[in-house]
């Protein structure tokens, strides 16, 4: 597949630069960028090169953009390019480049014009995370959602990506529960719903200690007698692990995210002790009222805020765990790259985290990736009446329940079967895209009439675009099938393939600052720009090349669509 319309538009942009009477002043490694117009009036692709360097070279910005027009070659790419304002350079593509681009796009239906990344990465997601022994809470949408959605764009763009859930499965809160489910625990409570069950005896516990200073001591018993080693407490610790795996995998079959390992904090417990003696023989930490801490006098807004690794009574914590990740992904995965998917709050822990890491010499790319909360409509907290934590499994079951009433409005005749599939292809991905579709560090506010609407930047509009673009084929009575001579003779036409080959332009810049926002943004333009097409271009009742043209049209839409969705972890549906 050829190169994108902007990196062609660049390459031909730099090439003409270097053939200006000032190319000889033109700043070391200076590369011109070719950015998508923000109006379609001035044309398709823009650039500010001119004005940048007329800054530098002291010159009017343009005569400067009037000199590398006077040298640019846009041969059958693009018409000559035209200055606009105090200096931008507008660029057009011709016709002849969009018919070929979409017989181009059409026959490479599995990376729709994306070169994979030329230096692919290993890279480690850490994502979702939840607790062993309590259900996920609408909290935890943000990291699972987003952190799936990077997953699947950085392997669609070819990078090897292994996912993490570092399931919190070890801490104080076991004592609690193992004291629970040795006196409190409800057997059949827990065959048939193990989580609830597992969460209440905790809080039943947690409720009883705060008024019996000896039972708390009981419960601290427990959690030393489990990690010393006793054989009960193990058991059944294991067993609270694999109920919890059990019912957390229902919910992320559900929203279709899978994860390559699940390695808690328990398992990098041998580890901690050996990485406190290496830090203290390196150097790195140093003992500070009985505790291992370690300090960052070299910066100055951590100047007076040390990490601990070992406190006083020798109990290891979060910052020395998070140190034996990154040794073992690094070590046993070969990690280039770590990304941590994690709520804007820990900031200052993976700043710390990262700097020690930093000190040991370690090379990989540590990414903290923070986001921000979700809020109700009076913009606090979202929680239930009764001033619970939402849970995340009632927000699926809700979203479902609420689409199925759309359906059944809209298509009342679907076989109930079928209703209930869409339901929940709708309902899921109504979820997803209302999370996907905000800057990560928005709080936004969880909507049930918004996300669900038939109209704005919805799952069910995209997934309404996506409809309309296999209706033609089942009026039609078959699948696209290749051929004729692609031909353009409308602009809605036009408009709607550059827009669809701007799809390999928009899909790495998604990793470039962790935003899904800009592929959600993305889809919603082209599911608009199709409905424009829509109204604007009759398909089936043409003939000829014009036909086939448009058809060619609806079958590539359909691609990117269904592509850019299943990027965000939205499947789509040929009905609604």
């Amino acid at each position: 597949m050829a190169k994108t319309f902007a990196d062609q538009l660049a390459s031909r942009l730099n090439d003409a630069l270097s053939k200006t009477d000032f190319a000889g002043e033109l700043p070391e490694g200076f590369n011109a960028q070719i950015d998508q117009a923000q109006n379609r009036q001035f044309g398709d692709y823009q650039s500010n090169a001119a004005m940048i360097l007329a800054k530098q070279l002291r010159k009017n910005p343009r005569e400067v953009a009037a000199a590398i027009i006077e040298q640019f070659d846009g041969g059958t790419l693009s018409e000559k390019p035209e200055i606009a304002g105090p200096g931008f350079i507008n660029f057009r593509i011709t016709q002849e480049s969009l018919e070929s681009v979409l017989q181009s796009l059409l026959n490479d239906p599995d990376q729709l014009g994306l070169e994979k990344a030329a230096e692919p990465k290993t890279i480690v997601a850490d994502f979702s995370a939840p607790n062993v022994a309590k259900p996920m809470h609408v909290g935890h949408i943000r990291s699972t959602i987003i952190g799936d959605c990077l997953t699947r764009v950085a392997k669609f763009a070819g990078h090897t990506v292994i996912s993490d859930n570092h399931i919190g499965d070890w801490g104080t809160q076991f004592g609690m529960i193992l004291w629970g489910w040795k006196n409190l625990l409800d057997e059949t409570a827990l065959e048939t719903d193990p989580i609830p069950e597992l969460l209440r005896i905790y809080r039943d516990v947690n409720a009883k200690t705060k008024d019996d200073e000896a039972l708390k001591e009981v419960c601290k018993a427990e959690l030393v007698k489990l990690q010393g080693g006793d054989e009960e407490n193990l058991k059944i610790w294991e067993r609270c692990i694999e109920l919890s795996k059990i019912g957390l995998q229902k919910i992320y079959d559900r929203l279709d995210v899978k994860f390559d390992y699940w390695l808690g904090e328990s398992f990098y417990n041998d580890q901690l002790a050996p990485i406190v003696d290496e830090l203290l023989a390196a150097g790195i930490a140093e003992e500070s009222d009985g505790a291992i801490c370690v300090f960052f006098p070299e910066v100055e807004k951590l100047a007076d805020k040390p990490t601990i690794i070992r406190k006083s009574d020798g109990g290891f914590l979060y910052a020395t765990t998070d140190l034996a990740t990154i040794d073992y992904r690094i070590n046993e995965l070969k990690a280039d790259a770590i990304w941590y998917v994690v709520g804007a709050p820990q900031q200052l822990h993976f700043d710390q985290i990262f700097l020690v890491s930093e000190k040991r010499g370690q090379k990989a790319e540590l990414e903290f990736i923070p986001f921000g909360s979700i809020l109700g409509k009076d913009r606090k907290m979202l929680r239930t009446r009764s001033g619970d934590t939402v849970q995340l499994a009632d927000v699926l079951d809700e979203a479902v329940v609420r689409a199925r009433v759309i359906i059944d409005e809209k298509n009342p005749d679907l076989p109930e079967e079928e209703k209930a599939e869409i339901a929940e292809i709708i309902g899921i991905g109504s979820v997803k895209y209302a999370e996907l579709s905000q800057y990560r560090m928005t709080d936004y506010i969880f909507d049930w009439d918004t996300m669900l609407a038939l109209k704005g930047n919805t799952a069910p509009y995209l997934l309404n675009a996506y409809v309309r673009t296999r209706a033609i084929f089942r009026k039609l009575g078959k699948d696209f099938e290749p051929g004729g001579n692609l031909t353009l003779t409308a602009d809605a036409e036009k408009d709607l393939i550059l827009k669809l080959a701007q799809f390999a332009e928009v899909v790495p810049s998604v990793l470039n600052d962790f935003r899904p926002n800009t592929l959600a943004a993305y889809l919603y333009e082209v599911a608009t720009t199709y409905h424009k097409f829509w109204e604007a271009c009759p398909v089936l009742k043409e003939e000829g090349d014009i036909r086939q043209t448009r058809l060619a049209i609806c079958e590539l839409t359909g691609q990117v669509l269904r592509c850019g969705l299943g990027l965000l972890g939205i499947r789509t549906t040929e009905k609604m």
